[in-house]
């Protein structure tokens, strides 16, 4: 099973210009709490946007990219079947993202991590609205948390099989 965390306006946007336009540091931690110990998969911009460009520490970083690189601490794959490849050799792995891996995985994935945030910044990329599809229920509607204005809640999506 192929799980995803992601966090998200109400419209479902998840940035703009390769960064999160709304950060809520509960969310981080959250992200940190749920990946930890896992494999996950992110695309080379996104892993750009990570502090220091660098792959995530204790977690296998699988990173898809067109390009001929190496990234330290992390393994280069080039196609969703060597994502998906390296991910069955794992006990546990969630896509991160950016839009293009979530659009790529979305077919892999079942269980979903959503950080529902009360905004709606400009936003270029988006993950696919789950409330929309029949395919998706929640399983976890979380509480709703407040920091510095700004309402959130961590929820969770299952594929209905």
């Amino acid at each position: 099973m192929m799980e995803a965390i992601v966090a998200v306006y109400s419209d479902w946007g998840i940035g703009c210009c390769g960064t999160q336009s709304v950060v809520v540091s509960e969310d981080r931690k959250h992200f940190r709490t749920v990946t930890a110990g896992a494999a996950v998969i992110v695309g080379r911009k996104t892993l750009a946007d990570f502090p220091g460009g660098k792959p995530l520490k204790n977690r296998l970083n699988i990173v898809i990219t067109k390009q001929d690189i190496q990234i330290e601490g992390a393994i280069v794959v080039h196609s969703v079947e060597e994502a998906v490849a390296e991910a069955a050799k794992t006990d546990r792995c969630l896509c991160i993202g950016g839009e293009s891996v979530y659009n790529q995985m979305f077919d892999y994935i079942d269980k979903v991590y959503v950080t529902k945030l009360e905004a709606k910044p400009d936003s270029d990329a988006f993950f696919p609205n789950l409330d929309a599809d029949s395919a998706w229920r929640v399983t976890d509607p979380g509480e709703e948390k407040e920091e510095n204005g700004l309402r959130y809640r961590f929820m969770v999506y299952e594929r209905i099989k």
